[in-house]
């Protein structure tokens, strides 16, 4: 299942889908604009905490992954850890 949401990702990355960090993130469940959120598995909790109560608010479905904050960011290409990715709907 792991692997499965790796390569998700990576495609939704390639197709501009994804919207990085928990700033941004936030900002969109407020708008409604997202379909999914992954939380990395080193997520703080307070912040996992409202990402959830947005989620169930919107009907948002939220995924916690196995891969740490800083694999994430790899996988991104980002030279940072990256805790929350949501896709845009």
């Amino acid at each position: 299942m792991a692997m499965e949401i790796v390569e998700d990702l990576k495609k939704l990355l390639a197709a501009d889908k994804l919207v990085l960090g928990t700033a941004e993130t936030l900002k969109m469940l407020r708008r409604g604009k997202l379909q999914k959120v992954f939380l990395a598995s080193n997520c703080d909790p307070a912040v996992k905490g409202d990402i959830e109560r947005y989620c169930k608010m919107g009907n948002v479905e939220f995924v916690m992954i196995a891969q740490a904050g800083e694999e994430i960011g790899v996988l991104c290409r980002k030279p940072f850890a990256i805790s929350i990715i949501g896709v845009l709907a």
